[in-house]
C-alpha cells in the first residue's frame, strides 16, 4: 500500500512562511500608497538629499526670512539684475569701497561737490588757465606785494625807489650858484606825498633809512630823500621843489666859490 506524502510543519517552515508574507505584503503596501499620504513624520532624517530634489523645486516662497546668508552664496551669484533699484545705498558701502577707477567718467558734476570741496591743494599745477577766470575776478587786492601796478595809480602800501644825482661847476663856481634835477615816478600816486630830506645817516619817524644801503624806506604817503654824498653844499639848500603825485624836483646851492657843488643819494615813496 502506497503511503501519502504530507509536508511536515515545523518551526523553520513557519518562520519562512511568515517572512515571505511580510515581504510580499510590505511591497504591496508601498506600491499602493495613496497620493500625499507620506508626510514629514514618515521621512527618516537625511532621507531627502540634493539628488532627490527636482530642478527648480526650491522657490523663494519656500525659503524662510534671512535663510540665505553670505556663506551660502557662490561666486558671481548676485548679478546687477538681482539687485532692486535703490538697493545699494551709502550705508551698504564699506569704507574705501568706491575708488577712482570705480567712478565713470563725467559722473561727478558740479552739483555733486560740496561748497569749498575743491581747495587749492586739490588743483593740479597750471590747472587754472585764463579761460577759467571770471571777468573782473583778478583785482588789485589779489596781486602779491611784489607785483607792480599794471595800470592806474600806485597800489596802497606799495613803494617806489630810485636814485638822484645833481650838481656840477668847477673853478668858476660862485657862491650861491644853483644846480637843479628832477625825478619822475614810474607809476603815479593818487596824491602828492609829504617830503623829508635827510642828511647822510639820518632817519625819522616816516623815513626808516636805507636798509643796509640798498633799500630806502618810506611810510605810506611819504617821500624820503636820503643824501648819501654831498660837496660844497650850502647848509639846508638841498630842497625838493615842484613836488607832485607824478614826481619831484631837487635844488642845491654852492657854499663856496671856485669849487664844484653836487649831491647824490636814494629816495623812496610809498602810496598811502
Amino acid at each position: 500500500m502506497k503511503s501519502r506524502l504530507r509536508p511536515k510543519l515545523n518551526y523553520s517552515n513557519a518562520i519562512a512562511t511568515i517572512a515571505l508574507f511580510v515581504a510580499l505584503g510590505g511591497a504591496a503596501v508601498a506600491a499602493g500608497l495613496p497620493k500625499n499620504s507620506v508626510g514629514p513624520k514618515q521621512l527618516k532624517r537625511g532621507a531627502v538629499t540634493t539628488a532627490k530634489l527636482r530642478k527648480a523645486a526650491v522657490r523663494s516662497g519656500k525659503l524662510a526670512p534671512k535663510s540665505v546668508i553670505v556663506g551660502k552664496l557662490g561666486p558671481g551669484a548676485v548679478l546687477p539684475g538681482n539687485i532692486v533699484n535703490g538697493g545699494v545705498n551709502s550705508n551698504k558701502l564699506a569704507n574705501g569701497a568706491v575708488i577712482a577707477r570705480s567712478i565713470k567718467n563725467n559722473v561727478v558734476t558740479t552739483n555733486k561737490l560740496n561748497n569749498k570741496a575743491v581747495t587749492s591743494e586739490k588743483l593740479a599745477a597750471n590747472a587754472v588757465g585764463t579761460a577759467n577766470l571770471l571777468n573782473g575776478s583778478v583785482t588789485l587786492g589779489k596781486l602779491a606785494d611784489d607785483v607792480a601796478p599794471l595800470l592806474g595809480t600806485l597800489k596802497t602800501g606799495q613803494t617806489l625807489r630810485g636814485v638822484f644825482d645833481l650838481g656840477g661847476g668847477g673853478t668858476n663856481t660862485a657862491v650861491g650858484d644853483e644846480a637843479h634835477g628832477g625825478v619822475s615816478f614810474q607809476f603815479p600816486l593818487l596824491n602828492a606825498p609829504a617830503v623829508s630830506v635827510l642828511k647822510e645817516g639820518e632817519t625819522s619817524a616816516n623815513c626808516a633809512g636805507l636798509g643796509g644801503g640798498q633799500t630806502p624806506a618810506a611810510t605810506g604817503g611819504n617821500l624820503c630823500i636820503y643824501i648819501t654824498k654831498a660837496e660844497n653844499l650850502e647848509e639846508g639848500t638841498l630842497t625838493a621843489e615842484n613836488n607832485t603825485r607824478l614826481g619831484f624836483g631837487l635844488l642845491v646851492k654852492a657854499k663856496e666859490a671856485g669849487k664844484p657843488v653836487y649831491a647824490y643819494g636814494q629816495w623812496a615813496v610809498t602810496a598811502p
